[in-house]
Parts: structure tokens; sequence; C-alpha cells
């Protein structure tokens, strides 16, 4: 038996606002295009395993408050994030039983996605083009989804109570 909606909400703030705080963390230079997307690994996590109650809104909400805390054009990453969330949602019966490398590879074609969609943005903005290492941000958050993953399913597991598995 799945937990109720009211329950969930606290375990998505919490997420949602750790994932800001990554993204917005100072990194040395070096380490800045290595950075993962952690708002987008969050929200496919969501939308993988909680598509019902974590819908397209609560990506674009999320990905205005990405906007306004990096100072970027607004509704840049909430058109990003909404976009990868319907993709993540259309497969998400799917995704969720695949092993933890088909998951990765499909979680790899989603940053990708989200990336593109930055990228495309910038373009018809009149941004200054980005060189090849902002696509090292895919490979980061490959490298870490299996960790994010075990974290959120521990968190989401909390909540439920002892007797509802």
């Amino acid at each position: 038996m799945s937990e109720p909606s009211s329950r969930i909400w606290p375990t998505v703030l919490v997420s949602v606002v750790g994932a800001l705080i990554l993204t917005v963390l100072p990194l040395p230079q070096w380490l800045q295009p290595w950075r993962p997307s952690w708002i987008a690994l969050v929200m496919i996590y969501w939308l993988i395993y909680e598509p019902r109650r974590i819908g397209l809104m609560t990506a674009w909400l999320t990905g205005l408050c990405l906007d306004t805390l990096r100072g970027v054009l607004l509704g840049q990453h909430a058109l990003a994030l909404t976009i990868m969330g319907f993709v993540a949602m259309q497969f998400h019966l799917r995704v969720r039983v695949f092993p933890m490398g088909q998951q990765t590879a499909t979680v790899f074609m989603l940053v990708a996605i989200y990336e593109f969609m930055l990228f495309w943005v910038d373009g018809v903005s009149g941004e200054p083009g980005s060189d090849w290492r902002r696509w090292l941000s895919v490979l980061a958050s490959t490298a870490v989804w299996p960790p994010v993953t075990t974290v959120l399913h521990r968190m989401r597991l909390v909540r439920e109570p002892a007797g509802e598995v």
C-alpha cells in the first residue's frame, strides 16, 4: 500500500531543497563543468517513482525556483525540467523495473534532453555559446544516479508507516 500524498510532500520538499543547495554550492573553477544536474536527478526520481503525486507542475515550479536562484532567463530551467519530466513520465512504468544499468542509461538520455533544452534556450535568447564542457554534467549526473536513487529510496521508505509495505 502506498503512502498518502500528505506524507510524501515533506520528503519531496527536503529532497528538492537539498538539490537546490547542491546546485548553487560553490565549487572550484576546474570542477564546475563536472557538477551533476542535481535538480534534474531529483525530478527524474520523483517523476518515475511517484508520477501520480509529483507531476509536471512540480517540475515547472522547481525550475522557476532554480531560475530565480541562478539568475538566468526566467522559465529556462522550468521549460527544460518540464519537457524532461514529460519524457520521464511516459516511460516511468518501464524504467522502474529496469536493472540499475538500464536505469542509468535512461537517466543519461533524460539529463541529455534537459541539458540540450538549456543549450537551445541559451541559443535562442542570444546567450554566448558554451563549449563542450557543458556536456560533462550529463556524464557526472549519470555517474551519481545510483547513489542518488539509494538515498531517495531510503528517504521515501522512512516516511512509510511500519505496517504498510
